[in-house]
């Protein structure tokens, strides 16, 4: 694994996807729980926005920052022993943008079955500079079929958070313009 560019597309560098793919594994434990005995979905969540952002870092090339999460899912409960990995990778970059798409699987520690998904989770991030603006990121190439459908679909999701935000404002103007403060 390199964390230098393969190519260029004009002026911008072209990474692989696998340039920059990660897996983060971290034990369960007491400490780690919610009211109900199982893992907190919180303490999953940092876990995911860890191992998305060791990805963006590594996929950008320096800081970036989470500008998102979209869409986490919670499949199967996590339990205190459970040896959880959760595996990111860069699906998508826009100029200054990347989509992390992250899995997170969970097995026993002292049984020798598969690990299984318990949830996943879409996070936007951001590449900025030492004074905290954007910078442009290297384009991802898709590798496999799977990496082209996971790009195919990133983009569907970026339509959506764009139409979502521009709808939310057009809202808050027309409310702003008829004098309802909310």
């Amino acid at each position: 694994m390199t964390d230098q560019p393969q190519e260029t597309e004009g002026d911008v560098p072209v990474k692989p996807t696998s340039a920059s793919r990660t897996t983060l594994s971290h034990i369960m434990t007491g400490n780690d729980t919610n009211l109900l005995g199982t893992v907190h979905g919180g303490v999953i969540m940092k876990l995911v926005d860890d191992a998305a952002g060791a990805v963006a870092g590594r996929h950008s090339g320096g800081p970036a920052v989470t500008a998102s999460m979209d869409e986490m899912v919670f499949l199967e409960p996590v339990r205190v022993g459970d040896l959880v990995h959760v595996k990111a990778q860069v699906n998508w970059t826009g100029r200054s943008s990347m989509e992390v798409g992250v899995r997170v699987m969970a097995e026993r520690w002292n049984e020798s079955t598969p690990a299984q998904q318990v949830g996943s989770a879409y996070l936007v991030f951001a590449a900025v500079d030492e004074d905290g603006k954007p910078r442009r990121v290297p384009q991802v190439a898709p590798e496999t079929e799977r990496d082209r459908r996971r790009y195919q679909e990133a983009q569907i999701r970026r339509t959506h958070r764009l139409a979502r935000r521009r709808a939310i404002k057009e809202l808050r103007e027309q409310r702003a313009a008829e004098g309802i403060d909310d």
